[in-house]
């Protein structure tokens, strides 16, 4: 079904690390309308989708949320790797992330509520689940 290729859809190049910007880009991985969510909202989708091309276009959707997740780690990554102490300590919206994750990606909300499958919906109706991928 996958076909992984090693290389990102976009490169990720930075080169300073930016702690306060990482604390606020962290949700667009793990947050209530992350690429975490939207991927498996649309991977466990598919399932009930009667129509061949919709539940083929669910899955293209969400095979892409996956690459959008992976471009998504990449930048926290780099927006933290090297961090010195004073860059935490300065970085309050940070610092609370770091001490339980130390720089590494891990699925949050900026607000430091981890990621739950809560978050998405798949309910088998397809108006239902295609009017909340709209809302997302």
């Amino acid at each position: 079904m996958f076909i992984y290729e090693k290389k990102l859809q976009f490169p990720v190049k930075i080169a300073t690390p930016n702690p306060k910007l990482a604390a606020f880009i962290i949700s667009q991985y793990g947050g209530p309308d992350g690429e975490l969510g939207a991927s498996m909202r649309y991977l466990s989708q598919r399932y009930s989708m009667p129509y061949a091309e919709a539940k083929g276009l669910l899955t293209d959707i969400g095979t892409e949320e996956l690459g959008h997740m992976e471009m998504v780690a990449a930048i926290v990554h780099q927006l933290t790797r090297n961090l010195t102490d004073e860059e935490v300590r300065n970085s309050p919206s940070f610092a609370p992330y770091f001490v339980d994750h130390t720089t590494g990606v891990y699925p949050t909300a900026a607000s430091g509520f981890p990621w739950s499958a809560g978050s998405i919906q798949s309910t088998g109706d397809v108006i239902a689940d295609l009017t909340e991928d709209l809302a997302a």
